[in-house]
């Protein structure tokens, strides 16, 4: 058991409700998590009762102060995830400035260690280097998305911090992989709903994927270690989408996609996607950002990671089959969101 007072920021959505639930296995009693008021509890209901909740957002500094008065320890993984072109301004807004105001608010309480939940969105990368690691500079240039830009502003936000004095260490978690919401837009789910259905094509990119518990459990074994002032990629494999899709399918029980994803086929995919939102109010599933990124190829380095602590990744086949066997009974019962067990 744990008397350290723990401040998580993102905690009902789907990082932070692993996070969250791994703090409580763990033995930490006194959690205190930022919600929205109209944040959506499903991946947190059995636990909601072992977390003081304060309503507010990134932006509102009464609602944060209150919320890290005290605190030793904070997770910082709220942020707004969109590829949607219109949503840059009101991204960068929450992502760099929320992250700034942790940051602040943190150095003025004098918290023992903030740990950052970033992305691989936030790494550098060009069209000439495809192996990607935490050394890799990062590079202004149209490969990056609006969402990794504001995601490497707001780690910029967290080595101002430690400049000024602040313990604090990041994480960058390739693409998240694990039961959560299955119909949301951009929830990892999302993928084994769509292939369920019936999805046809495949990107022909490739990338990095880790499973969510593995992410949480390297999270909290980072805030428990003297270690600061150091970024980790958290990557399991690095993968296909051809590959990760036939895996998903081959566990669903469905056909698995089987066009690839011409550079014709995916710029009239993600204009017919658009046109579509347009007309009918809907967010599209394939955005020009999603779309174009999906046909890149990069590889994510864990050496780091790996050699840190006595820690190991999950195969990414064994995440694959425990989400997919946890949607086909979450099918039968109108798709209710899940969570894995640790």
């Amino acid at each position: 058991m744990s008397t350290k007072k723990i401040f998580v920021t993102g905690g009902t959505g789907f990082i932070g409700s692993y996070l969250i639930r791994h703090l409580v296995n763990r033995g930490y009693t006194d959690i205190r998590a930022l919600k929205r008021k109209n944040s959506p509890m499903a991946l947190v209901s059995d636990i909601a009762d072992k977390v003081e909740w304060i309503e507010g957002d990134l932006l509102d500094l009464p609602a944060l102060g209150e919320a890290m008065a005290g605190v030793h320890q904070v997770y910082h993984s709220a942020a707004i995830v969109s590829f949607i072109e219109s949503d840059k301004l009101r991204m960068r807004k929450i992502n760099q400035e929320g992250t700034a105001n942790i940051v602040n608010i943190a150095l003025d309480e004098g918290v023992e260690k903030l740990v950052h939940v970033s992305s691989i969105a936030a790494l550098g990368r060009s069209r000439n280097s495809t192996v990607i690691d935490e050394q890799t500079k990062w590079q202004d240039g149209n490969w990056n998305s609006p969402y990794g830009i504001s995601k490497h502003l707001a780690e910029m936000e967290v080595w101002r911090g430690i400049a000024e004095g602040l313990n604090a260490a990041i994480v960058n978690p390739s693409n998240v992989l694990g039961s959560g919401f299955w119909q949301g837009k951009l929830s990892s789910g999302n993928i084994f709903y769509k292939i369920w259905k019936g999805l046809p094509f495949y990107p022909r990119g490739a990338t990095g994927f880790v499973d969510v518990r593995d992410v949480v459990r390297f999270t909290v074994q980072l805030m428990e270690s003297d270690i600061s002032s150091q970024r980790y990629i958290l990557n399991g494999e690095n993968l296909s989408f051809q590959t990760l899709f036939t895996e998903i399918a081959n566990v669903l029980e469905v056909k698995p996609p089987a066009i690839k994803v011409t550079p014709f086929i995916r710029e009239t995919a993600w204009r017919v996607a658009w046109l579509a939102s347009k007309i009918s109010g809907k967010p599209a599933f394939i955005t020009k950002q999603t779309a174009r990124s999906s046909s890149r190829s990069f590889q994510y380095d864990n050496t780091r990671s790996l050699g840190v602590f006595d820690f190991s990744y999950t195969p990414i086949s064994q995440t694959i089959r425990e989400t997919g066997t946890q949607f086909l009974e979450c099918a039968k019962n109108g798709f209710e969101p899940a969570v894995l067990d640790f």
